[in-house]
Formats: structure tokens, sequence, C-alpha cells
């Protein structure tokens, strides 16, 4: 109820913006036909006197873009022709008219609904109490047609603004295919960075491990000495313990059991267990996502964890995890000193990891800190 209402406002501030907007783009379209009338059949008059014109256009349609992004959370691609954006901006004047009447019928509703509050001072509410509740009813009513008036106005932005300044049908295919190719390509990448990790890490860890292991267990075996050889055998046992928790390590960083079993929310709380420094977890999701995106989630998370503990010297890390729609948000942010590099070889991995499932990966960290680390996957 809360989002609903703050985006209702948002939604009406931006129709007012727009109302005021639709004034200017009204006289833009009338100064443009009277000075396109004269010139229409003489192709090089039309073309001067379109080019400033067409230049206008994109201004407006620019200036459009950032009201419907700022206010009405509608995204719209830059890459249009300047001809649609005169189309558009001949257009959508009319939608900026309708969005300030349907404001002012907010405004009037409103007024009647808080009547019974102050109608006793103007009229005699003692007498007449009935007209008094009425009317607040009939207000009240009117604001409800109203803000439903607001989200339809604001849904007809949209569908206008991505009819003249989206792509067309085919270049939307073509876009689309070129994505699923990089998410393809990335996805094998991803799965050959895995691969090579895991087998340093057992090379490097576990591999070592048992050769120092094996090296003890056959000194134990050439020595005479009772003595030695039980020092010898009880380093041997350390050393396999040692070994079994660098391999535990290894399994747990390729995949972690308590996903499947608990879920992420227990994933995520047992990364924060096993960091050395304080990271609190928020975890605002109704339901568990999908399998695939929440251990991407998952190894986000982890990856960014171990890499701010590593680089930034951290004394809090703050891990969030919400969804918003069909979309799910991951971020973790700390207070090291910051300069994460967001072409390293870690955090390349997550955002491959990240756009196979068609996500977005962000980091944000400035010289002195702090890291922010920010994932957008879908959770539909």
């Amino acid at each position: 109820m809360r989002n609903t209402a703050r985006r209702g406002v948002r939604c009406g501030v931006g129709l007012i913006m727009g109302t005021a907007s639709a004034a200017v783009e009204l006289l833009f379209a009338v100064l443009a036909g009277v000075a396109l009338a004269p010139v229409a059949a003489w192709p090089d008059g039309r073309r001067a006197v379109l080019r400033p014109v067409l230049a206008c256009a994109r201004f407006l349609a620019e200036l459009e873009r950032a009201r419907l992004r700022m206010w009405l959370g509608l995204r719209v691609t830059p890459a249009y022709a300047d001809v649609r954006a005169l189309r558009y901006i001949a257009c959508r004047w009319t939608l900026g008219i309708l969005g300030g009447v349907v404001m002012l019928t907010a405004a009037v509703g409103l007024a009647y609904g808080t009547f019974v509050l102050y109608g006793w001072l103007l009229l005699d509410g003692i007498r007449n109490p009935g007209s008094l509740v009425l009317g607040s009813l009939g207000g009240l009513f009117l604001v409800f047609l109203a803000v439903q008036g607001i989200f339809g106005v604001a849904g007809l932005e949209g569908q206008l603004a991505r009819h003249f300044l989206g792509p067309r049908h085919q270049e939307e295919l073509e876009r689309r295919i070129a994505e699923l190719s990089a998410s393809r390509a990335a996805v094998v990448d991803a799965v050959n960075d895995e691969r090579r990790r895991i087998e340093r890490d057992l090379h490097d860890g576990v591999q070592q491990r048992l050769v120092a292991l094996g090296m003890l267990l056959g000194r134990a075996r050439r020595s005479q000495d009772a003595d030695r050889r039980d020092r010898l055998l009880g380093q041997a046992h350390d050393e396999s313990r040692r070994a079994l928790d660098e391999l535990r390590e290894v399994a747990w960083r390729i995949y972690p059991t308590t996903l499947d079993e608990a879920g992420l929310r227990a994933a995520l709380e047992t990364v924060a267990e096993r960091a050395s420094v304080p990271v609190g977890v928020e975890y605002d999701l109704a339901e568990e996502p999908e399998q695939a995106v929440a251990t991407v989630a998952y190894f986000v998370v982890c990856e960014a964890v171990t890499n701010a503990v590593k680089h930034a010297a951290p004394t809090r890390i703050s891990v969030a995890v919400r969804a918003e729609g069909e979309r799910m948000y991951v971020s973790v942010r700390d207070d090291g000193c910051g300069g994460a590099n967001a072409g390293g070889s870690g955090l390349f991995g997550l955002a491959r990891r990240v756009a196979a499932l068609d996500g977005s990966l962000s980091v944000v960290s400035p010289q002195g800190g702090p890291t922010l680390v920010a994932a957008e996957l879908p959770c539909a």
C-alpha cells in the first residue's frame, strides 16, 4: 500500500510537469506547422526549415524521456530518429492536457472529500449534516476515479513514448538476438573460468596438503624411533584434517549445499557468519526465487563479500536482497577503502554470470570508499 501511494504521488507530480511541458509542445507544434506550411512544396526550403525544427523536437523529446524516467519510472531508449521525435512531440501534448484534467479532477475531489472538516463553517452544517456527508463521499469517489486516471494516463504516456521513440519490432528482434548471443558466450566463458578456478584451488591448496600428508606418512613408515613416528603420525593427522577443511572450502565455493537444503536466506546468513568482519543481511523476499536466480544471487554476495574483506579492509558490510515486481535486486555495500576494479577477474566473472540470466551488475567504488556492488536479476 505504501509503495502504491508513493508511486501515485510520483506519477501525479510527473503528470503536472507533463501538463506544463504540453503547453510548450503545443506552441512548438503550432509554430513548426506555420514554419513548414509555406515551404512544404519546396525541397530545399523544407530541408532548411526542418533542420532546426527537428533539433528542437529532439531536445523536447529528451526532456520528456528524462521526465518519464524520473517521475513515471519509464525508460525509453535514446536511439531514435529526429523525425520520430517530431511525431512524438506533435502527439504528446494531447496526453499532457489529459493529465492536467485528471490532476484538476483529483484536486476538486480532494476539496469535496475533506468538505466535512470545514463545510460547517461555510454552510449550516448542523441543520444539513446529510449534505456535508454526501458531498464528502462524492468528493472521495471523485478522488478514487482520479487516482485510477493518474495511473491510466501514466500507462498511456509509456505506450506513446515506446511507440514513437522505442525500437521497431525488427530492431527489437535484432537487439534480442545480439543479447542472447552475448549471454551464451558469457555462459561458456563463465563455465571455463569456474573450471580453471576449481583446478587452481585444488592444485594450490588440497593437492599440496595431500603431498605433505604423503611425505609425513612415508617418513613415519621409515622411522625407527617410536616417539618420532608418533609425532609424524600426529602431524599427518593434523594435515589430513586441514586437507579436509580446504576440500570443504572448495566444495562450498563450487556450490553450497545450504542453498538447496535451507534456501537463499540461510546461505547468505552462512556467508555472513563465515566472514571475518560484521556482515548485516537484510532479506526482503516473500518467496524463494528460482534455483538459477538464487545461485547467481548467492555468488554475487559471496564474491563481493570476499573481495571486500580481502582488498578493502572494511569495518562493516551490508547485504540487501529485495524484489520489486518481476525483478530482484541484490546489493553489497562496504565502508572500506574503495577502488574496486569492475574489470577484474572476480567482478567480471560475476557480471557474466548475471548477464547470462538477462540481468545487470554495477560496481560503484570511488577511491576512499564506500563500495557498492549491485545486481538486478529477473525473478518471475
